[in-house]
């Protein structure tokens, strides 16, 4: 069940979109009207604040652009078998073919820096709000841990970017931003999230109106995946060790109970992003995305995000997280058993079903996308620290709840092969693989490897090289 949080963020949303116009939820420049008389109070805050994890629900972000970019473009998932209008597009992009006008990639770029210009606005006036001084930590601190979470992406994704931690105070202020490297993104993530730990009052979730929210241990984590981007391993190991002693989380024993609307938020949850069906205006589409496409047009069910053959053939005999990932069968809408024919049936099941008898509405899922959890860390850590026993020992523990046995420096293939087979299937249509394959430097001959020609970051959207000419074309 969904918590009192949920329906007290829904809320608050519904707030900021009811009382002001939608250049206000964008968070316009401060000359603008519609903001003299908000950014009061400690409330005015809050609302601020549920302002930036709503962005985190757009299409350019988690509802759509991020797993089309991060799972769809590596080897994870392909379009499916749809050649036209969004599906064309999808297929594009999946190819490493897209242009610089292309939709998609232009929403991604969009919601993720309405995200970034949200958290500034929390952060250059959250100061001179009076309010209790534990509060305005944490709302500080989540604001630094989002911003950083889109910056993330962004960094990944397009590597050559402006840096902005101002709060934008003019509309032609975009013109004379300058695009840095994603090492200098990386640095600044490196600054604020170190920050945002320390201020989070939050070690681990709590149940009532805090269930949802950034915590210590999610800032955490997201400064430990940007430290190996860095290559700085040993500060990685230290935060990763800190997040295992001191944060209370822990793996959930069976693979299947991380998932399902039922298991939201269980212990080895360490950071989500909510979605509330039910016609609230906060459901995701997601799942209707990953969903198998029934007989007849008429029912729910996009298939989309396929997982690809050779994702379904990399899976070990007997590892249970395959159906727990994905899935080979349904019932259509008529209600007759759809087997897989020459593997052409083949969809995601962790983020539910868009059941083709009409279970869910359409786009309307509650279904909530988990972002980072404790598998990661403990695979994080083999990976600082090295091959080494610890470092197999770390593997095995995610293993042995996938009923498969232990590996070790004897397992054929290279250290870093093992560890990123082993990220690959735990994490499975998470939106890490990507980010993995570049971190480990193994996206091009991957890629390659599949019959691809890859190029290793997306096109800055020519939307934004018309207004900026300072910017510089991918």
């Amino acid at each position: 069940m969904k918590t009192s949080y949920k329906n007290i963020y829904m809320l608050a949303l519904s707030i900021l979109t009811i009382s002001c116009s939608e250049d206000f939820t964008d968070l316009a420049p401060t000359s603008q009207r519609n903001v003299e008389n908000f950014y009061k109070t400690a409330t005015d805050m809050e609302v601020a604040v549920n302002g930036i994890y709503n962005a985190l629900q757009l299409d350019g972000t988690y509802n759509q652009s991020y797993w089309i970019m991060h799972e769809m473009r590596s080897d994870n998932t392909d379009q499916g078998p749809g050649s036209t209008g969004l599906a064309r597009e999808r297929a594009i992009i999946e190819d490493f073919g897209e242009i610089s006008t292309s939709d998609i990639i232009e929403a991604a770029w969009t919601d993720s820096y309405s995200g970034i210009a949200r958290a500034n606005v929390v952060l250059n006036r959250i100061n001179s709000v009076e309010m209790d001084q534990g509060l305005k930590d944490r709302l500080t601190g989540e604001a630094l841990f989002l911003r950083s979470l889109f910056y993330y992406h962004m960094a990944i994704s397009f590597g050559n970017i402006p840096l902005v931690v101002t709060e934008t105070q003019s509309v032609n202020e975009g013109q004379d931003h300058v695009q840095v490297s994603a090492d200098v993104i990386y640095g600044q993530l490196v600054t604020d999230l170190t920050e945002a730990e320390n201020l989070l009052n939050l070690p681990i979730e709590t149940m009532g109106n805090n269930l949802g929210r950034a915590t210590k241990g999610a800032a955490a984590i997201l400064l430990a995946k940007v430290h190996l981007l860095l290559n700085e391993k040993a500060a990685a190991a230290t935060v990763l060790r800190r997040i295992m002693s001191d944060y209370g989380y822990s793996l959930v024993p069976d693979y299947n109970d991380l998932w399902g609307e039922n298991n939201e938020h269980n212990a080895e949850s360490i950071f989500e992003v909510e979605f509330q069906g039910g016609g609230f205006g906060g459901g995701n589409s997601f799942t209707n995305d990953f969903s198998p496409l029934p007989t007849l047009p008429t029912s729910v069910g996009a298939y989309r995000n396929r997982p690809t053959r050779e994702m379904m053939n990399t899976y070990e005999t007997g590892d249970s997280r395959f159906f727990a990932s994905m899935d080979t069968s349904f019932v259509d809408n008529e209600g007759m058993l759809q087997t897989n024919t020459n593997n052409d049936i083949r969809f995601i099941v962790k983020y539910g079903i868009d059941n083709p008898l009409g279970a869910e509405g359409e786009g309307d899922a509650p279904n909530n996308f988990v972002v980072f959890r404790y598998a990661d860390v403990l695979l994080m850590l083999a990976e600082a620290i090295g091959e080494s026993p610890e470092a197999y020992d770390l593997i095995n523990e995610v293993r042995d709840r996938a009923d498969l046995g232990i590996i070790d420096a004897a397992t054929p293939g290279t250290f870093e092969e093992k560890l990123l087979h082993e990220r690959r299937v735990e994490l499975a249509f998470e939106n890490h693989r990507w980010a993995d394959l570049l971190r480990f430097g193994a996206a091009e001959s991957t890629l390659v490897a599949i019959g691809k020609s890859p190029r290793l970051l997306f096109l800055i959207p020519q939307k934004e090289l018309d207004l900026n000419k300072n910017f510089k074309q991918n």
